[in-house]
């Protein structure tokens, strides 16, 4: 069954754990091969060398792969994984990724660290990436303890400082709700208080209310 890339997907979880706990490393020390890229100092020649490593190491993983992406992914028992997610995705290395906790329906917080592959201006996060951070967690808390899915219809942001590299807090809360629309408010901050505010509208979509 597929709904709008929600798959179901009878993995067992037990199989589906193991494989978390093979890939959630690996895509850690990516996002350290990532750091390292950025703030490097070495010369040319060991780039190069470096380079030649990285390919042969891609080529190995290319050899058994699935074709486009991976979509968000469920089984029988109740559990969800969602690799590839920009945001979260345990296997992707982009992704900072984020630790949401949803500490009652339509309320969550988390916790993260961003660095140096996250810089907008100088020592600071890029707006577009506090951007996407915020737009995710409205996301989860829309769905009200994953009890539905939503998807954003407008997001509005409003700016107050520069967000820092390094430990940052986020939360959200659903305001209210009007027929299959929902209302999140949310910010992104620092210990020394939110740096980026945002209100949503998200969307339960007809073909799943």
């Amino acid at each position: 069954m597929s709904l709008e890339g929600f798959i179901q997907d009878e993995t067992p979880t037990a199989v589906v754990q193991r494989r978390e706990a093979s890939l959630g490393p690996l895509a850690a020390s990516l996002r350290e091969l990532l750091d390292a890229t950025i703030r490097t100092t070495v010369d040319d020649e060991e780039i190069r060398a470096v380079r030649g490593e990285v390919e042969a190491l891609v080529e190995r993983l290319r050899v058994d792969q699935r074709d486009g992406t991976p979509g968000v992914r469920f089984n029988s028992e109740g559990y969800a994984w969602n690799w590839g997610n920009a945001v979260v995705g345990l296997g992707n290395a982009i992704a900072p990724p984020l630790g949401i906790v949803h500490e009652a329906p339509g309320r969550a917080r988390a916790e993260v660290h961003l660095g140096a592959a996250y810089e907008g201006p100088p020592g600071l996060v890029h707006g577009g990436v506090s951007a996407m951070l915020l737009d995710h967690i409205m996301g989860e808390t829309a769905a009200n303890g994953f009890t539905r899915i939503t998807f954003t219809g407008t997001l509005t942001l409003t700016y107050r400082r520069g967000t820092p590299l390094g430990p940052l807090h986020l939360e959200a809360h659903i305001d209210r709700e009007e027929g299959r629309k929902v209302w999140v408010l949310a910010s992104i901050g620092d210990v020394e208080g939110p740096t980026v505010e945002a209100e949503g509208v998200f969307i339960v979509p007809a073909w799943a209310g």
